[in-house]
């Protein structure tokens, strides 16, 4: 796994947030992290703090792009950003723009910054002045009639992300937007459907890391249930309602 000397990763005090924060903890590596429960996110840089990393905490909110661009500005160089806090509220109209401000809104508050923090790095031994992941979903690939905020929130940073990443790279700046499938997190705990290919946050925290240090623009896993995820969302809308089962709370 590459080592990064600098890390800035939002949405840390869980899920898979706190997986790559912990997997990245090693002495010489300075951590940035922020969430918005400041003691579950102690929690995870105690983690980190233990395995002898720094760590500097900061209970935020991705959805102030004052805060977030003040943040990110004052971390200094960075080898790394990981633009992961993420909401889902299955079933709640009401939810929805509170899903688009922090899936969207949140991850551009944090991704915008942190490309005009890289521009004015240096570039590193390979040729890379820093890299940048989003934590979309395989969600993206298709419009979940249960979930229909969340499906179009994933679906549109992760465009936005594999859109931007051709001109990032000119710029030295290696973009990655990831679309993992069902990870056994907080979020997918309360969900009663079956869940296929479901696995651990330390697992898809391995997959991730693996990905963007082999400068993937696009990391969906595992690969058969993207695969399959893009056949169904061919199908015409009304197919699909009657194909997609119903449930209550988790997502990919």
């Amino acid at each position: 796994m590459a080592q990064y000397k600098s890390v800035l990763i939002t949405g840390a005090s869980s899920g898979i947030g706190a997986a790559l924060a912990t997997t990245l903890a090693a002495p010489g590596c300075v951590l940035h992290l922020s969430a918005r429960d400041a003691g579950r996110l102690e929690a995870t840089a105690g983690a980190c703090r233990a395995k002898g990393a720094t760590v500097w905490p900061v209970a935020m909110d991705v959805r102030d792009a004052q805060a977030m661009a003040a943040w990110i500005g004052a971390a200094g160089s960075l080898d790394l950003v990981i633009a992961n806090a993420g909401i889902a509220a299955s079933g709640d109209p009401n939810a929805t723009r509170e899903i688009f401000a922090t899936n969207l809104d949140g991850a551009l508050n944090t991704v915008l910054p942190a490309l005009t923090a890289m521009r004015a790095q240096p570039v590193g031994p390979d040729g890379v002045r820093g890299r940048i992941a989003v934590i979309a979903s395989i969600a993206a690939f298709v419009a979940l009639p249960e979930s229909p905020a969340y499906s179009a929130s994933k679906a549109a940073i992760d465009n936005w992300t594999v859109g931007s990443a051709r001109g990032a790279r000119r710029d030295g700046i290696h973009l990655t937007s990831v679309c993992p499938g069902f990870i056994r997190t907080a979020m997918t705990a309360r969900n009663a459907a079956p869940m296929p290919g479901l696995m651990t946050a330390e697992r898809a925290a391995a997959i991730i890391l693996q990905g963007i240090a082999a400068g993937r623009v696009r990391l969906a896993f595992p690969w058969w249930m993207a695969a399959t995820t893009r056949i169904v969302g061919l199908l015409p809308p009304r197919l699909l309602g009657k194909l997609l089962p119903e449930h209550d709370g988790g997502h990919p």
